[in-house]
Parts: C-alpha cells; sequence; structure tokens
C-alpha cells in the first residue's frame, strides 16, 4: 500500500507496513537532512502528512523557536543544555572559538547560535498525541555525531524538551 500527499509524493509502505521518506533540505548555508517516518502507515493521517509538510516549510521559524528554548534553559544550572555547553567547553578547550560562528563574548550564546542544526525526524504517527511529533538535532561539530542537543517538538511545533544525546 501507499499513500500519496501533495509534499511528500508517493510514500510507499515497507514489507512491514512501515513507511519512510528523507530529504536533503537547504537551510541559510547548509543542508539538513528531514526524515518522514512512521512504524505503521495505518497510523499516518492526511493531517499528520500536513503539519509534517508545514513544518518543513517553516523550518526557520521552527529553528528559531527551538534556538529560544535553549537560551531558556541557560538559567537552570543542571538543565540538559547547560550541561551540554559546559562539556562543551571542557572538551573542546582552545578548539571552542574555531567553531564559533560569531563571537560576542557571551560563550554559551556563541555556542547556541554557532550549533547546525543537523536533522530533523518526524515521527508522523505520533500527530496529536504526548510523544514528540518532530526531533532536531543540533551539533556544534557536525563530525562529533555523539555530541548532539535534542529538541522535542508537539504536532503544533511547540517546544516539549531539549535534551541531550546521552
Amino acid at each position: 500500500m501507499a499513500i500519496e500527499h501533495d509534499f511528500f509524493g508517493l510514500l510507499e509502505s515497507g514489507p512491514d507496513g512501515s513507511i519512510f521518506w528523507s530529504e536533503n533540505v537547504e537551510f541559510g548555508d547548509q543542508s539538513v537532512t528531514v526524515d518522514l517516518t512512521a512504524p505503521d502507515q495505518d497510523d499516518v493521517s492526511q493531517a499528520a502528512l500536513d503539519v509534517a509538510a508545514a513544518m518543513v516549510s517553516s523550518l526557520e521559524a521552527i529553528d528559531l523557536a527551538a534556538r529560544n528554548a535553549m537560551v531558556n534553559e541557560l538559567d537552570n544550572r543542571t538543565s540538559e543544555v547547560t550541561e551540554y555547553l559546559l562539556q562543551q567547553q571542557e572538551t573542546l578547550g582552545a578548539e571552542l572559538e574555531g567553531l564559533l560562528s560569531d563571537v560576542s563574548g557571551d560563550v554559551h550564546m556563541d555556542i547556541i547560535r554557532s550549533m547546525q542544526l543537523m536533522s530533523m525526524t518526524i515521527l508522523a504517527d505520533e500527530h496529536g498525541g504526548a510523544d514528540p511529533f518532530a526531533v532536531l538535532e543540533y551539533a556544534l561539530d557536525p563530525d562529533a555525531t555523539d555530541d548532539v542537543l535534542l529538541v522535542n517538538l508537539s504536532s503544533d511545533a511547540e517546544v516539549l524538551s531539549v535534551t541531550s544525546a546521552d
């Protein structure tokens, strides 16, 4: 079976009934991998696909909201964002400045501004549920695939949480 959608085209299901779509989307001066997935195509509605398409189309606004959510976590010394930033400073040491795209003197803000949006994974079967509908993956160093922050979004593009990949 398959699902047809104006934005995603024909989404064919695999032998196990799952669907998967992947595309590289140009965003600013980088390419972001966008994946849409669901373990069972019967759990994916047209409304979920419409929301997913809107999210992909408004990636810039979603990225801004995600970064603002990271900034909001800076006041909490035990937040995963703060811990991530401190760990990046400790691990990278003098190399950190070379990864920063803008140096303002506020190292934590500079790191958040310099992080790259690596990927967006849309869990199409979670539309309207309590679990994340989309997960954005950010990294300061694109080659350090384990050192990432994940921003979990609801199907109405609200930030649910920001977590580290650990």
